[in-house]
């Protein structure tokens, strides 16, 4: 699968695609290697992770991009403001993502920050194999055309500056080129596998 990975960031993008910015660079995928599997050491398993993990309440996003294979996007909890100057954000991405060597080939991205009426939509995003846009509502991201989902609480138009390693998941860097919200909408929240509203 790493190799299909690597060989999808390396080609060359169609016309139809989005001009790539000219400053961002081409984001690397590595699939985790053999010898990083450190296995499950007592009490720090992946699932007492999961567990303890998930009493922290976070927002959920949808990253979402458009290559030369059209609209593409995954949903993410994983997201985070990093810098005021430069402006940058953060979001954190599995090496074995099908999803993510799109988007890297791209090299730009929209975090669509989910408002509360949309649990569905992202459970459509959370998936695997499907269509995820069909029937889903969008436009396209004034800086660089990523999808922008219709009816979010904020939207957030990112350059790729930097991709990281991190154990078993990437972590990527945006420039934000443009933004903006909606005063009216209220964020969904995820805490211990369901989703909620913050009530204000």
């Amino acid at each position: 699968m790493a190799a299909t990975a690597v060989r999808h960031l390396r080609s060359a993008g169609a016309p139809t695609a989005p001009p790539r910015p000219r400053d961002a660079p081409r984001p690397r995928l590595r699939a985790v290697g053999a010898d990083e599997r450190a296995g499950e050491r007592a009490g720090v398993g992946g699932g007492e992770i999961r567990r303890v993990l998930g009493h922290f309440a976070t927002g959920v996003t949808v990253v979402t991009a458009h290559d030369a294979d059209g609209p593409v996007g995954f949903a993410c909890q994983s997201f985070s403001s990093l810098s005021l100057d430069p402006p940058l954000v953060v979001f954190m991405v599995g090496r074995t993502s099908t999803t993510w060597p799109r988007i890297a080939r791209a090299g730009a991205f929209c975090v669509n920050v989910l408002a509360e009426d949309q649990g569905a939509l992202c459970r459509g995003f959370a998936v695997s194999g499907a269509d995820k846009f069909a029937g889903v509502g969008h436009s396209t991201a004034p800086a660089t055309g990523a999808p922008l989902l219709d009816g979010v609480a904020a939207w957030i138009d990112c350059t790729v500056r930097a991709v990281h390693t991190g154990g078993d998941h990437l972590i990527v860097v945006g420039r934000v080129e443009a933004l903006d919200a909606r005063d009216d909408a209220t964020p969904l929240l995820f805490h211990r596998g369901r989703f909620g509203r913050l009530d204000v």
